[in-house]
């Protein structure tokens, strides 16, 4: 099938490279632009783009350049854009969305589920529409979500059930797909403020955070980044950290150099 794919972060190369192996012509690739990710670095092309360009695909930044381009179908994987009207009047578009729609419509389906503790997700094929990822479903493959998994392993479990859904179902047909049932949930970006840990709430809601990646608070003045921690009898306890200036070492050996110390102080 002749595909154009739009993706951007790591999560959605998996999506690319089973595209390229199951043999789709892929016409053109669909990326955000290169980015500065420090200071004082060059230009940084997104993980889609380096994908592509090892594959020999050709690749834009324009999603208007999708207009030229003879394709059958469109695929999104997290490309980080809405797709204007314009563009799905000419060429249909299906997405990957990593949730059980109509639960987590949004940005950050990963995070929200590991925020609101839910016990499962999973992964959709879906319709692209001019709605927020509001079209009809053409499969989904649920999971369950470990107590312990952080957003990047869960993100990168999820990236890989999709791109065998998406193989699976371009392979097999789309079929007509369904309209999405049940109490929409919108998953807003997370918000920097949200990984500062309020220590009043209970431990196993500031483990969820944790899982988060870059959660943080305070002790004797300074941030302190908490990188994996666990819920004991309703304590929460800190199991990696990285002080501010240094790297990241058990909590077991922070403390042993500092001696002991308050969370949040």
């Amino acid at each position: 099938m002749r595909l154009v794919f739009l993706g951007s972060p790591e999560a959605a190369v998996p999506s690319l490279e089973a595209l390229v192996v199951a043999g789709h012509e892929v016409e053109l690739v669909v990326t955000q632009p290169d980015r500065r990710r420090g200071r004082g670095s060059g230009l940084i092309p997104t993980p889609v783009k380096a994908a592509a360009l090892h594959h020999g695909l050709a690749v834009t930044d324009r999603v208007d350049d999708v207009l030229g381009i003879d394709a059958e179908l469109g695929v999104v994987v997290a490309y980080g854009k809405i797709i204007k009207p314009h563009v799905l009047d000419v060429l249909p578009m299906v997405n990957v969305h990593f949730s059980l729609l109509p639960r987590w419509r949004g940005a950050a389906p990963v995070e929200r589920a590991i925020l609101a503790g839910d016990a499962t997700t999973g992964v959709c094929l879906m319709r692209v529409d001019v709605g927020l990822d509001t079209g009809d479903v053409f499969a989904r493959h649920e999971i369950a979500i470990d107590d312990e998994i952080n957003v990047t392993d869960l993100t990168a479990r999820l990236a890989d059930v999709g791109a065998g859904l998406l193989v699976a179902r371009l392979r097999d047909g789309l079929g007509d797909g369904e309209p999405q049932n049940g109490e929409p949930i919108y998953a807003a970006k997370v918000d920097p403020a949200e990984l500062q840990l309020d220590l009043t709430r209970p431990a196993e809601d500031l483990v969820r955070v944790v899982r988060l990646g870059r959660a943080w608070t305070t002790a004797n003045g300074k941030r302190l980044i908490i990188w994996r921690a666990r819920a004991v009898e309703g304590q929460f306890e800190p199991i990696e950290v990285q002080p501010d200036g240094k790297g990241r070492m058990s909590a077991r050996d922070w403390v042993r150099g500092v001696g002991p110390v308050e969370l949040g102080t």
